[in-house]
Parts: structure tokens; sequence; C-alpha cells
């Protein structure tokens, strides 16, 4: 393939645009909506009380939407103990923090056959993943790393070699991870020492926000959806490597949330799907030592309008179309308390924040 520089890319969307005002003035939510949000903040307020799990997971649009300033003031006031978003969530907020700009005319590119073949992209966000890999570091903190650090640390040849001939029987990840990153420095040809990469628009990088915090930062990609898997940068066992931590932080997170609160904003498919594992691998855990995970609050917040009352009419028939959204129907099977809202993100995260900050 062919890759073009990212800076002659059309790029429809400029995050100082479109970036929301934390304290501007409130958009007009129904009153339906507004008493939502404020049960939703009653609930976290309480989980933060008992020092319990507050997870946000959201769909790659959140951040197009320029909601990265609301969600770092979450996380920074102590609402938000842990982000999730899948791949397209992670170069989205890469490419905004790199050059202020993300967002292809996808029609367009994909007939001339240069969808997601951009470089800077392809080549950058990959290797922060095979070096992150390396250091122990997940998938999203290894794009956080990197803005955060203003660039990749590339270990010298010596090093990795010497890393791979360290291993001790049950400790294989190091050395593998280090195979893996001297392939891609020979493939290449990387120079050892530290690659610069600057990020003039850091300031919205909601990644790099969460690793300077310490707060977890889990994106759970899947393989083929994604642009930067077509680069030859790409490596799939860094990529799975540093998704797997990711995946174990994310179940670490769901352990603690007996009386706590989940968010899922406009994530159909991935933030159901991992919940789903998480949760019971969490509750196994929970019940060997005489636990339960049974009291917490579900939110789930998208665009569409609700055509079935899962409340009190159960789970609609295979026959029915509510039977096959993902997003209803895997939270609702939880056993827990869930609610429905149907509302813009961008009106309820920041809905949601003022009503925390007052």
């Amino acid at each position: 393939m062919v890759f073009s520089s990212i800076a002659s890319r059309e790029s429809l969307i400029s995050i100082e645009k479109v970036a929301a005002i934390v304290n501007a003035p409130q958009a007009s939510l129904s009153l339906g909506v507004k008493k939502a949000v404020g049960r939703a903040a009653h609930e976290i307020e309480e989980a933060r009380k008992r020092h319990r799990s507050v997870m946000l997971a959201f769909g790659a649009h959140t951040i197009k939407n320029g909601l990265s300033p609301v969600l770092m003031k979450l996380i920074e006031d102590g609402w938000i103990t842990h982000l999730a978003t899948n791949g397209a969530g992670v170069i989205h907020d890469w490419e905004f923090a790199y050059q202020g700009k993300s967002s292809e005319d996808v029609r367009r590119y994909l007939a001339e056959g240069r969808f997601g073949a951009w470089e800077e992209t392809g080549f950058l966000l990959n290797l922060a993943i095979c070096a992150g890999a390396y250091r122990g570091f997940g998938y999203g903190e290894s794009v956080g790393a990197m803005v955060c650090d203003g660039g990749i640390e590339i270990p010298t040849n010596e090093e990795l070699h010497a890393a791979v001939g360290r291993y001790t029987s049950g400790d294989f990840a190091k050395p593998a991870a280090a195979l893996d990153l001297l392939e891609k420095v020979e493939e290449f040809g990387l120079d050892a020492g530290f690659l610069r990469v600057d990020h003039p628009f850091s300031r919205f990088g909601l990644q790099s926000a969460a690793h300077r915090l310490g707060v977890p930062y889990t994106a759970h990609p899947m393989f083929g959806h994604d642009i930067i898997y077509s680069h030859p940068m790409c490596h799939g066992a860094a990529i799975g490597r540093t998704a797997e931590r990711d995946f174990l932080r994310f179940v670490a997170g769901v352990s603690n949330i007996e009386h706590g609160v989940y968010l899922s904003v406009g994530s159909a498919v991935m933030s159901p799907m991992v919940f789903e594992k998480s949760l019971s691998m969490a509750r196994n855990l929970a019940m060997q030592r005489g636990a339960k995970i049974e009291d917490f609050s579900i939110f789930v917040v998208d665009l569409e309008e609700p055509d079935w009352d899962w409340m009190s009419g159960g789970e609609p028939p295979p026959d029915h179309p509510a039977y096959y959204k993902r997003y209803m129907k895997t939270f609702h099977r939880t056993g827990t308390r869930m609610e429905y809202i149907s509302v813009d993100n961008r009106g309820f995260l920041t809905a949601l924040y003022r009503r925390l900050s007052t």
C-alpha cells in the first residue's frame, strides 16, 4: 500500500471548533432527561463516598463531538475512575492531540483507495503500541504515554536482544514483547534513542490526561476495525498483548463495581460485550470468596428512542426488533438496576458534569 502524510488529508473536524466549553450555557434538555441526569449524578456521588468504581465506556463519536474537555474534568475531579473506548476512540483522540483535526471523508477516500492510508497515524500509533507492550503498558496507556512524554523511547538492539535472552519458565511476556519490538526496529531501520513526536494540541488529548492522572483509559479494539491495522508497522502480537492488559484492567474495575456505577455512552457493541464478559469473570471470583456483585447502577445513553419497556416488559421475544439491540439486551441481563436515557452524548455528559460540580 501507498501511505500519504496526514497533513495532506482533508480532515472534517477541527477540535478547536468543536471542543465543548465546560462552563458554557447548557443546552436545553427535556424534563425527563434532566431527572435521569440527576439520578445518575446521585448514584455517582454515593459510589464516590464508598470508594467504588464509576466506569465510563464510550464510542468514538464522544471524542469526535469534542467532549474531551468534559471527560478530563470528570477524571480530574475524581468523579470517573475508569475510561474505556474502542480503537477508533483512541485514533481520533490521538489525531486531535497531534494535529488538531480528525475524521476523513470515507466515501471519497474509499473510492480513491486511500481510506485510512495515513502515514503518521499508522506508523506512530503502531510503534507506540509496540514500545508500550515492551514497557508493560496497555493499548490506551501506550498512546497516552507517547503524548505525555512527547515521543517514544526506542531501546537499543543490544537491550532488546538481552531482554529476549532473559526469559524464565512461566515469564515470557517481556522477552516476547522485546522480540516483537526488535522485529519492527530492524524492519524499519529505527535508531535507538528518543523519537520525538510533537503534539501541539495535547491539551485536547484525553488519553494523555488519563495517563498523567493515573486513571485507567482502556482500549478494546477488534482487529480489522481500525485504519492502523493496514500499516506495515502494525504488529498483531503487540496489539493483542496491550489489548489483553486493558481487558484485565477493565475486569479489575468491574470487580469493584458493587455499589458503583457503569455509564455506557454511545457504544452499541463494544461496551455491552466487554462489560458482560468482565462482569461474569468478576462475579466468578467474588463467589469464590463468598461475596456478590449485584447492587450497582447502569446508565445507557444513546440517541434512539426506546421501542420496548425493558423495565416492566422484560426481554422482548426474538421476533421483535428490540431483541437485537445489544446495548439494551446485554445490560438488562445483568440483573441489576438499568436505565436508558435517549439523549445526545454531548447534552448528557455536559449536564452530568454540571450537576456533579455544583
